[in-house]
């Protein structure tokens, strides 16, 4: 793919509706989104639980590594996103290139995170130090990815609708890596996961050398010195922010604990597992054109109070079960699913809204979607470092069957999620759905 020199210098909103965002267009930005979709939430509900129980890691101490590691990536990102403006400005080719480096440096370090090297798997310090190395480059990596991939989306722009659509898209073909990500461990193992993993990411590189291209001003929109702090200084960035995070949370501390809900609260055979996961993922995915139905009559913010409120109640339903309700938990993971939608196509989109409402479209996406990410990673180091320890401080531990313990986990898998997303939900009420907000045409 080539990127003249001198490409048009058009606002990005006005190339991307001089015509419709099409399926083939669709597929070829998205489709990155599968693969990056391995290193995103499956990384949260699998990692540890597969490091307690096959390598024996107490949770406090995986709840450590991934709360430092979490913290480190999410303290790059407002970097990274200035990295990826300054690319942008430069051409559209040398950010294809960082994609490809940043790449392979994913594969690399999702390998290594799921098979340490055998010299480190005996020693409890060794193997720490070795999954907090593989977790930085990985996630490192995934950024650098993720946050340019983003930024070429929002530049596309348009009206409600069409962001909806590319955010849709992108998160849509996520979320089907996503049911990949969760199944196939469990079917097919965690070498055949690794394999579908590095096909997926090469096939979305080149996908994405083919999507269309923003519009973008490279003459005049190199970023300045204090670029990098520029969306910290929008109202109506930091609304969304504050949203979005309280949101993310709820969502994020379900995610880490869900194995365990599982496998001791609901005491279900291994073989349920992909089912439940699956059918969470599947419903996500399968809900998103439904939801985008939903925008053009509410509009974005309202819809996705709709999807809030839909996972409290489902959350709520999660706290009565108990052992052997295995077809009760997999229509939750249906319905709770079809939340996750909302959280998934909505805030991205009202955030591509928010560049564009402050006359910053192309050129400064990468500091927007650097501290949006900063703020995604903040949510789920918070949600494992903080979630996991304390599990372990109330006396829960990996096959615990008594009452307390199993108590304490309720209380952290569904009840601290409502009262989260019911937070999330009033902020939401009052700082971002605009009092005159109507249907999109």
């Amino acid at each position: 793919m080539s990127a003249p020199a001198d490409a048009p210098a058009l606002p990005a909103h006005e190339a991307s509706t001089t015509g419709a965002f099409s399926t083939r267009s669709g597929l070829a930005y998205g489709l990155l989104g599968l693969p990056l979709a391995f290193v995103a939430l499956p990384l949260y509900v699998i990692l540890p639980n597969h490091y307690a129980r096959e390598f024996g890691m107490p949770l406090a101490t995986l709840g450590a590594i991934l709360l430092a590691a979490r913290l480190f990536d999410a303290l790059i990102d407002p970097l990274l996103g200035r990295l990826s403006d300054r690319l942008f400005a430069r051409s559209l080719r040398a950010v294809l290139r960082l994609g490809a480096l940043a790449a392979v440096l994913l594969a690399l370090g999702f390998t290594g995170l799921f098979f340490p090297w055998q010299g480190v798997r005996d020693s409890p310090v060794g193997l720490a130090a070795w999954a907090g190395a593989m977790l930085v480059l990985t996630y490192a990596a995934y950024s650098a990815l993720s946050v340019s991939h983003q930024s070429w989306g929002a530049m596309l722009g348009g009206n409600e609708v069409q962001r909806s659509r590319i955010v849709a898209w992108r998160e849509g073909l996520g979320l089907v890596g996503v049911v990949v990500a969760s199944i196939t461990p469990a079917v097919l193992g965690l070498p055949a996961t690794t394999a579908i993993f590095f096909i997926a990411l090469l096939a979305g590189w080149l996908a994405w050398c083919r999507a269309p291209e923003p519009a973008v001003q490279r003459a005049s929109r190199l970023p300045a010195a204090g670029s990098l702090w520029l969306p910290l200084r929008s109202r109506a960035f930091h609304r969304l922010l504050g949203v979005f995070m309280l949101n993310g949370i709820a969502s994020a501390v379900p995610a880490t604990l869900v194995l365990f809900f599982i496998q001791d609260r609901l005491q279900a055979p291994p073989a349920f597992e992909p089912l439940f996961l699956g059918s969470y993922f599947l419903a996500a995915a399968l809900s998103i054109p439904l939801w985008l139905a939903v925008v053009k009559r509410l509009g974005l913010a309202r819809t996705w109070l709709v999807g809030m409120g839909l996972a409290i109640g489902v959350f709520a339903w999660a706290s009565q079960l108990g052992a052997g309700d295995m077809l009760a938990f997999a229509i939750i993971c249906a319905l709770s699913g079809a939340a996750l939608g909302t959280d998934l196509a909505l805030p991205g989109a009202l955030l591509a809204g928010v560049i564009q409402a402050s006359g910053q479209s192309g050129q400064s996406e990468g500091a927007y979607f650097g501290w949006w990410n900063f703020a995604t990673k903040l949510n789920l180091a918070l949600a494992a470092g903080l979630a996991l320890p304390l599990l372990a401080l109330f006396g829960y531990a990996p096959g615990s069957r008594s009452a307390a313990a199993l108590d304490a986990l309720v209380i952290a898998y569904c009840v601290l999620p409502c009262l989260l997303k019911l937070l999330a939900a009033s902020s939401a009420w009052v700082l971002i759905v605009p009092p005159s907000e109507s249907a999109v045409p």
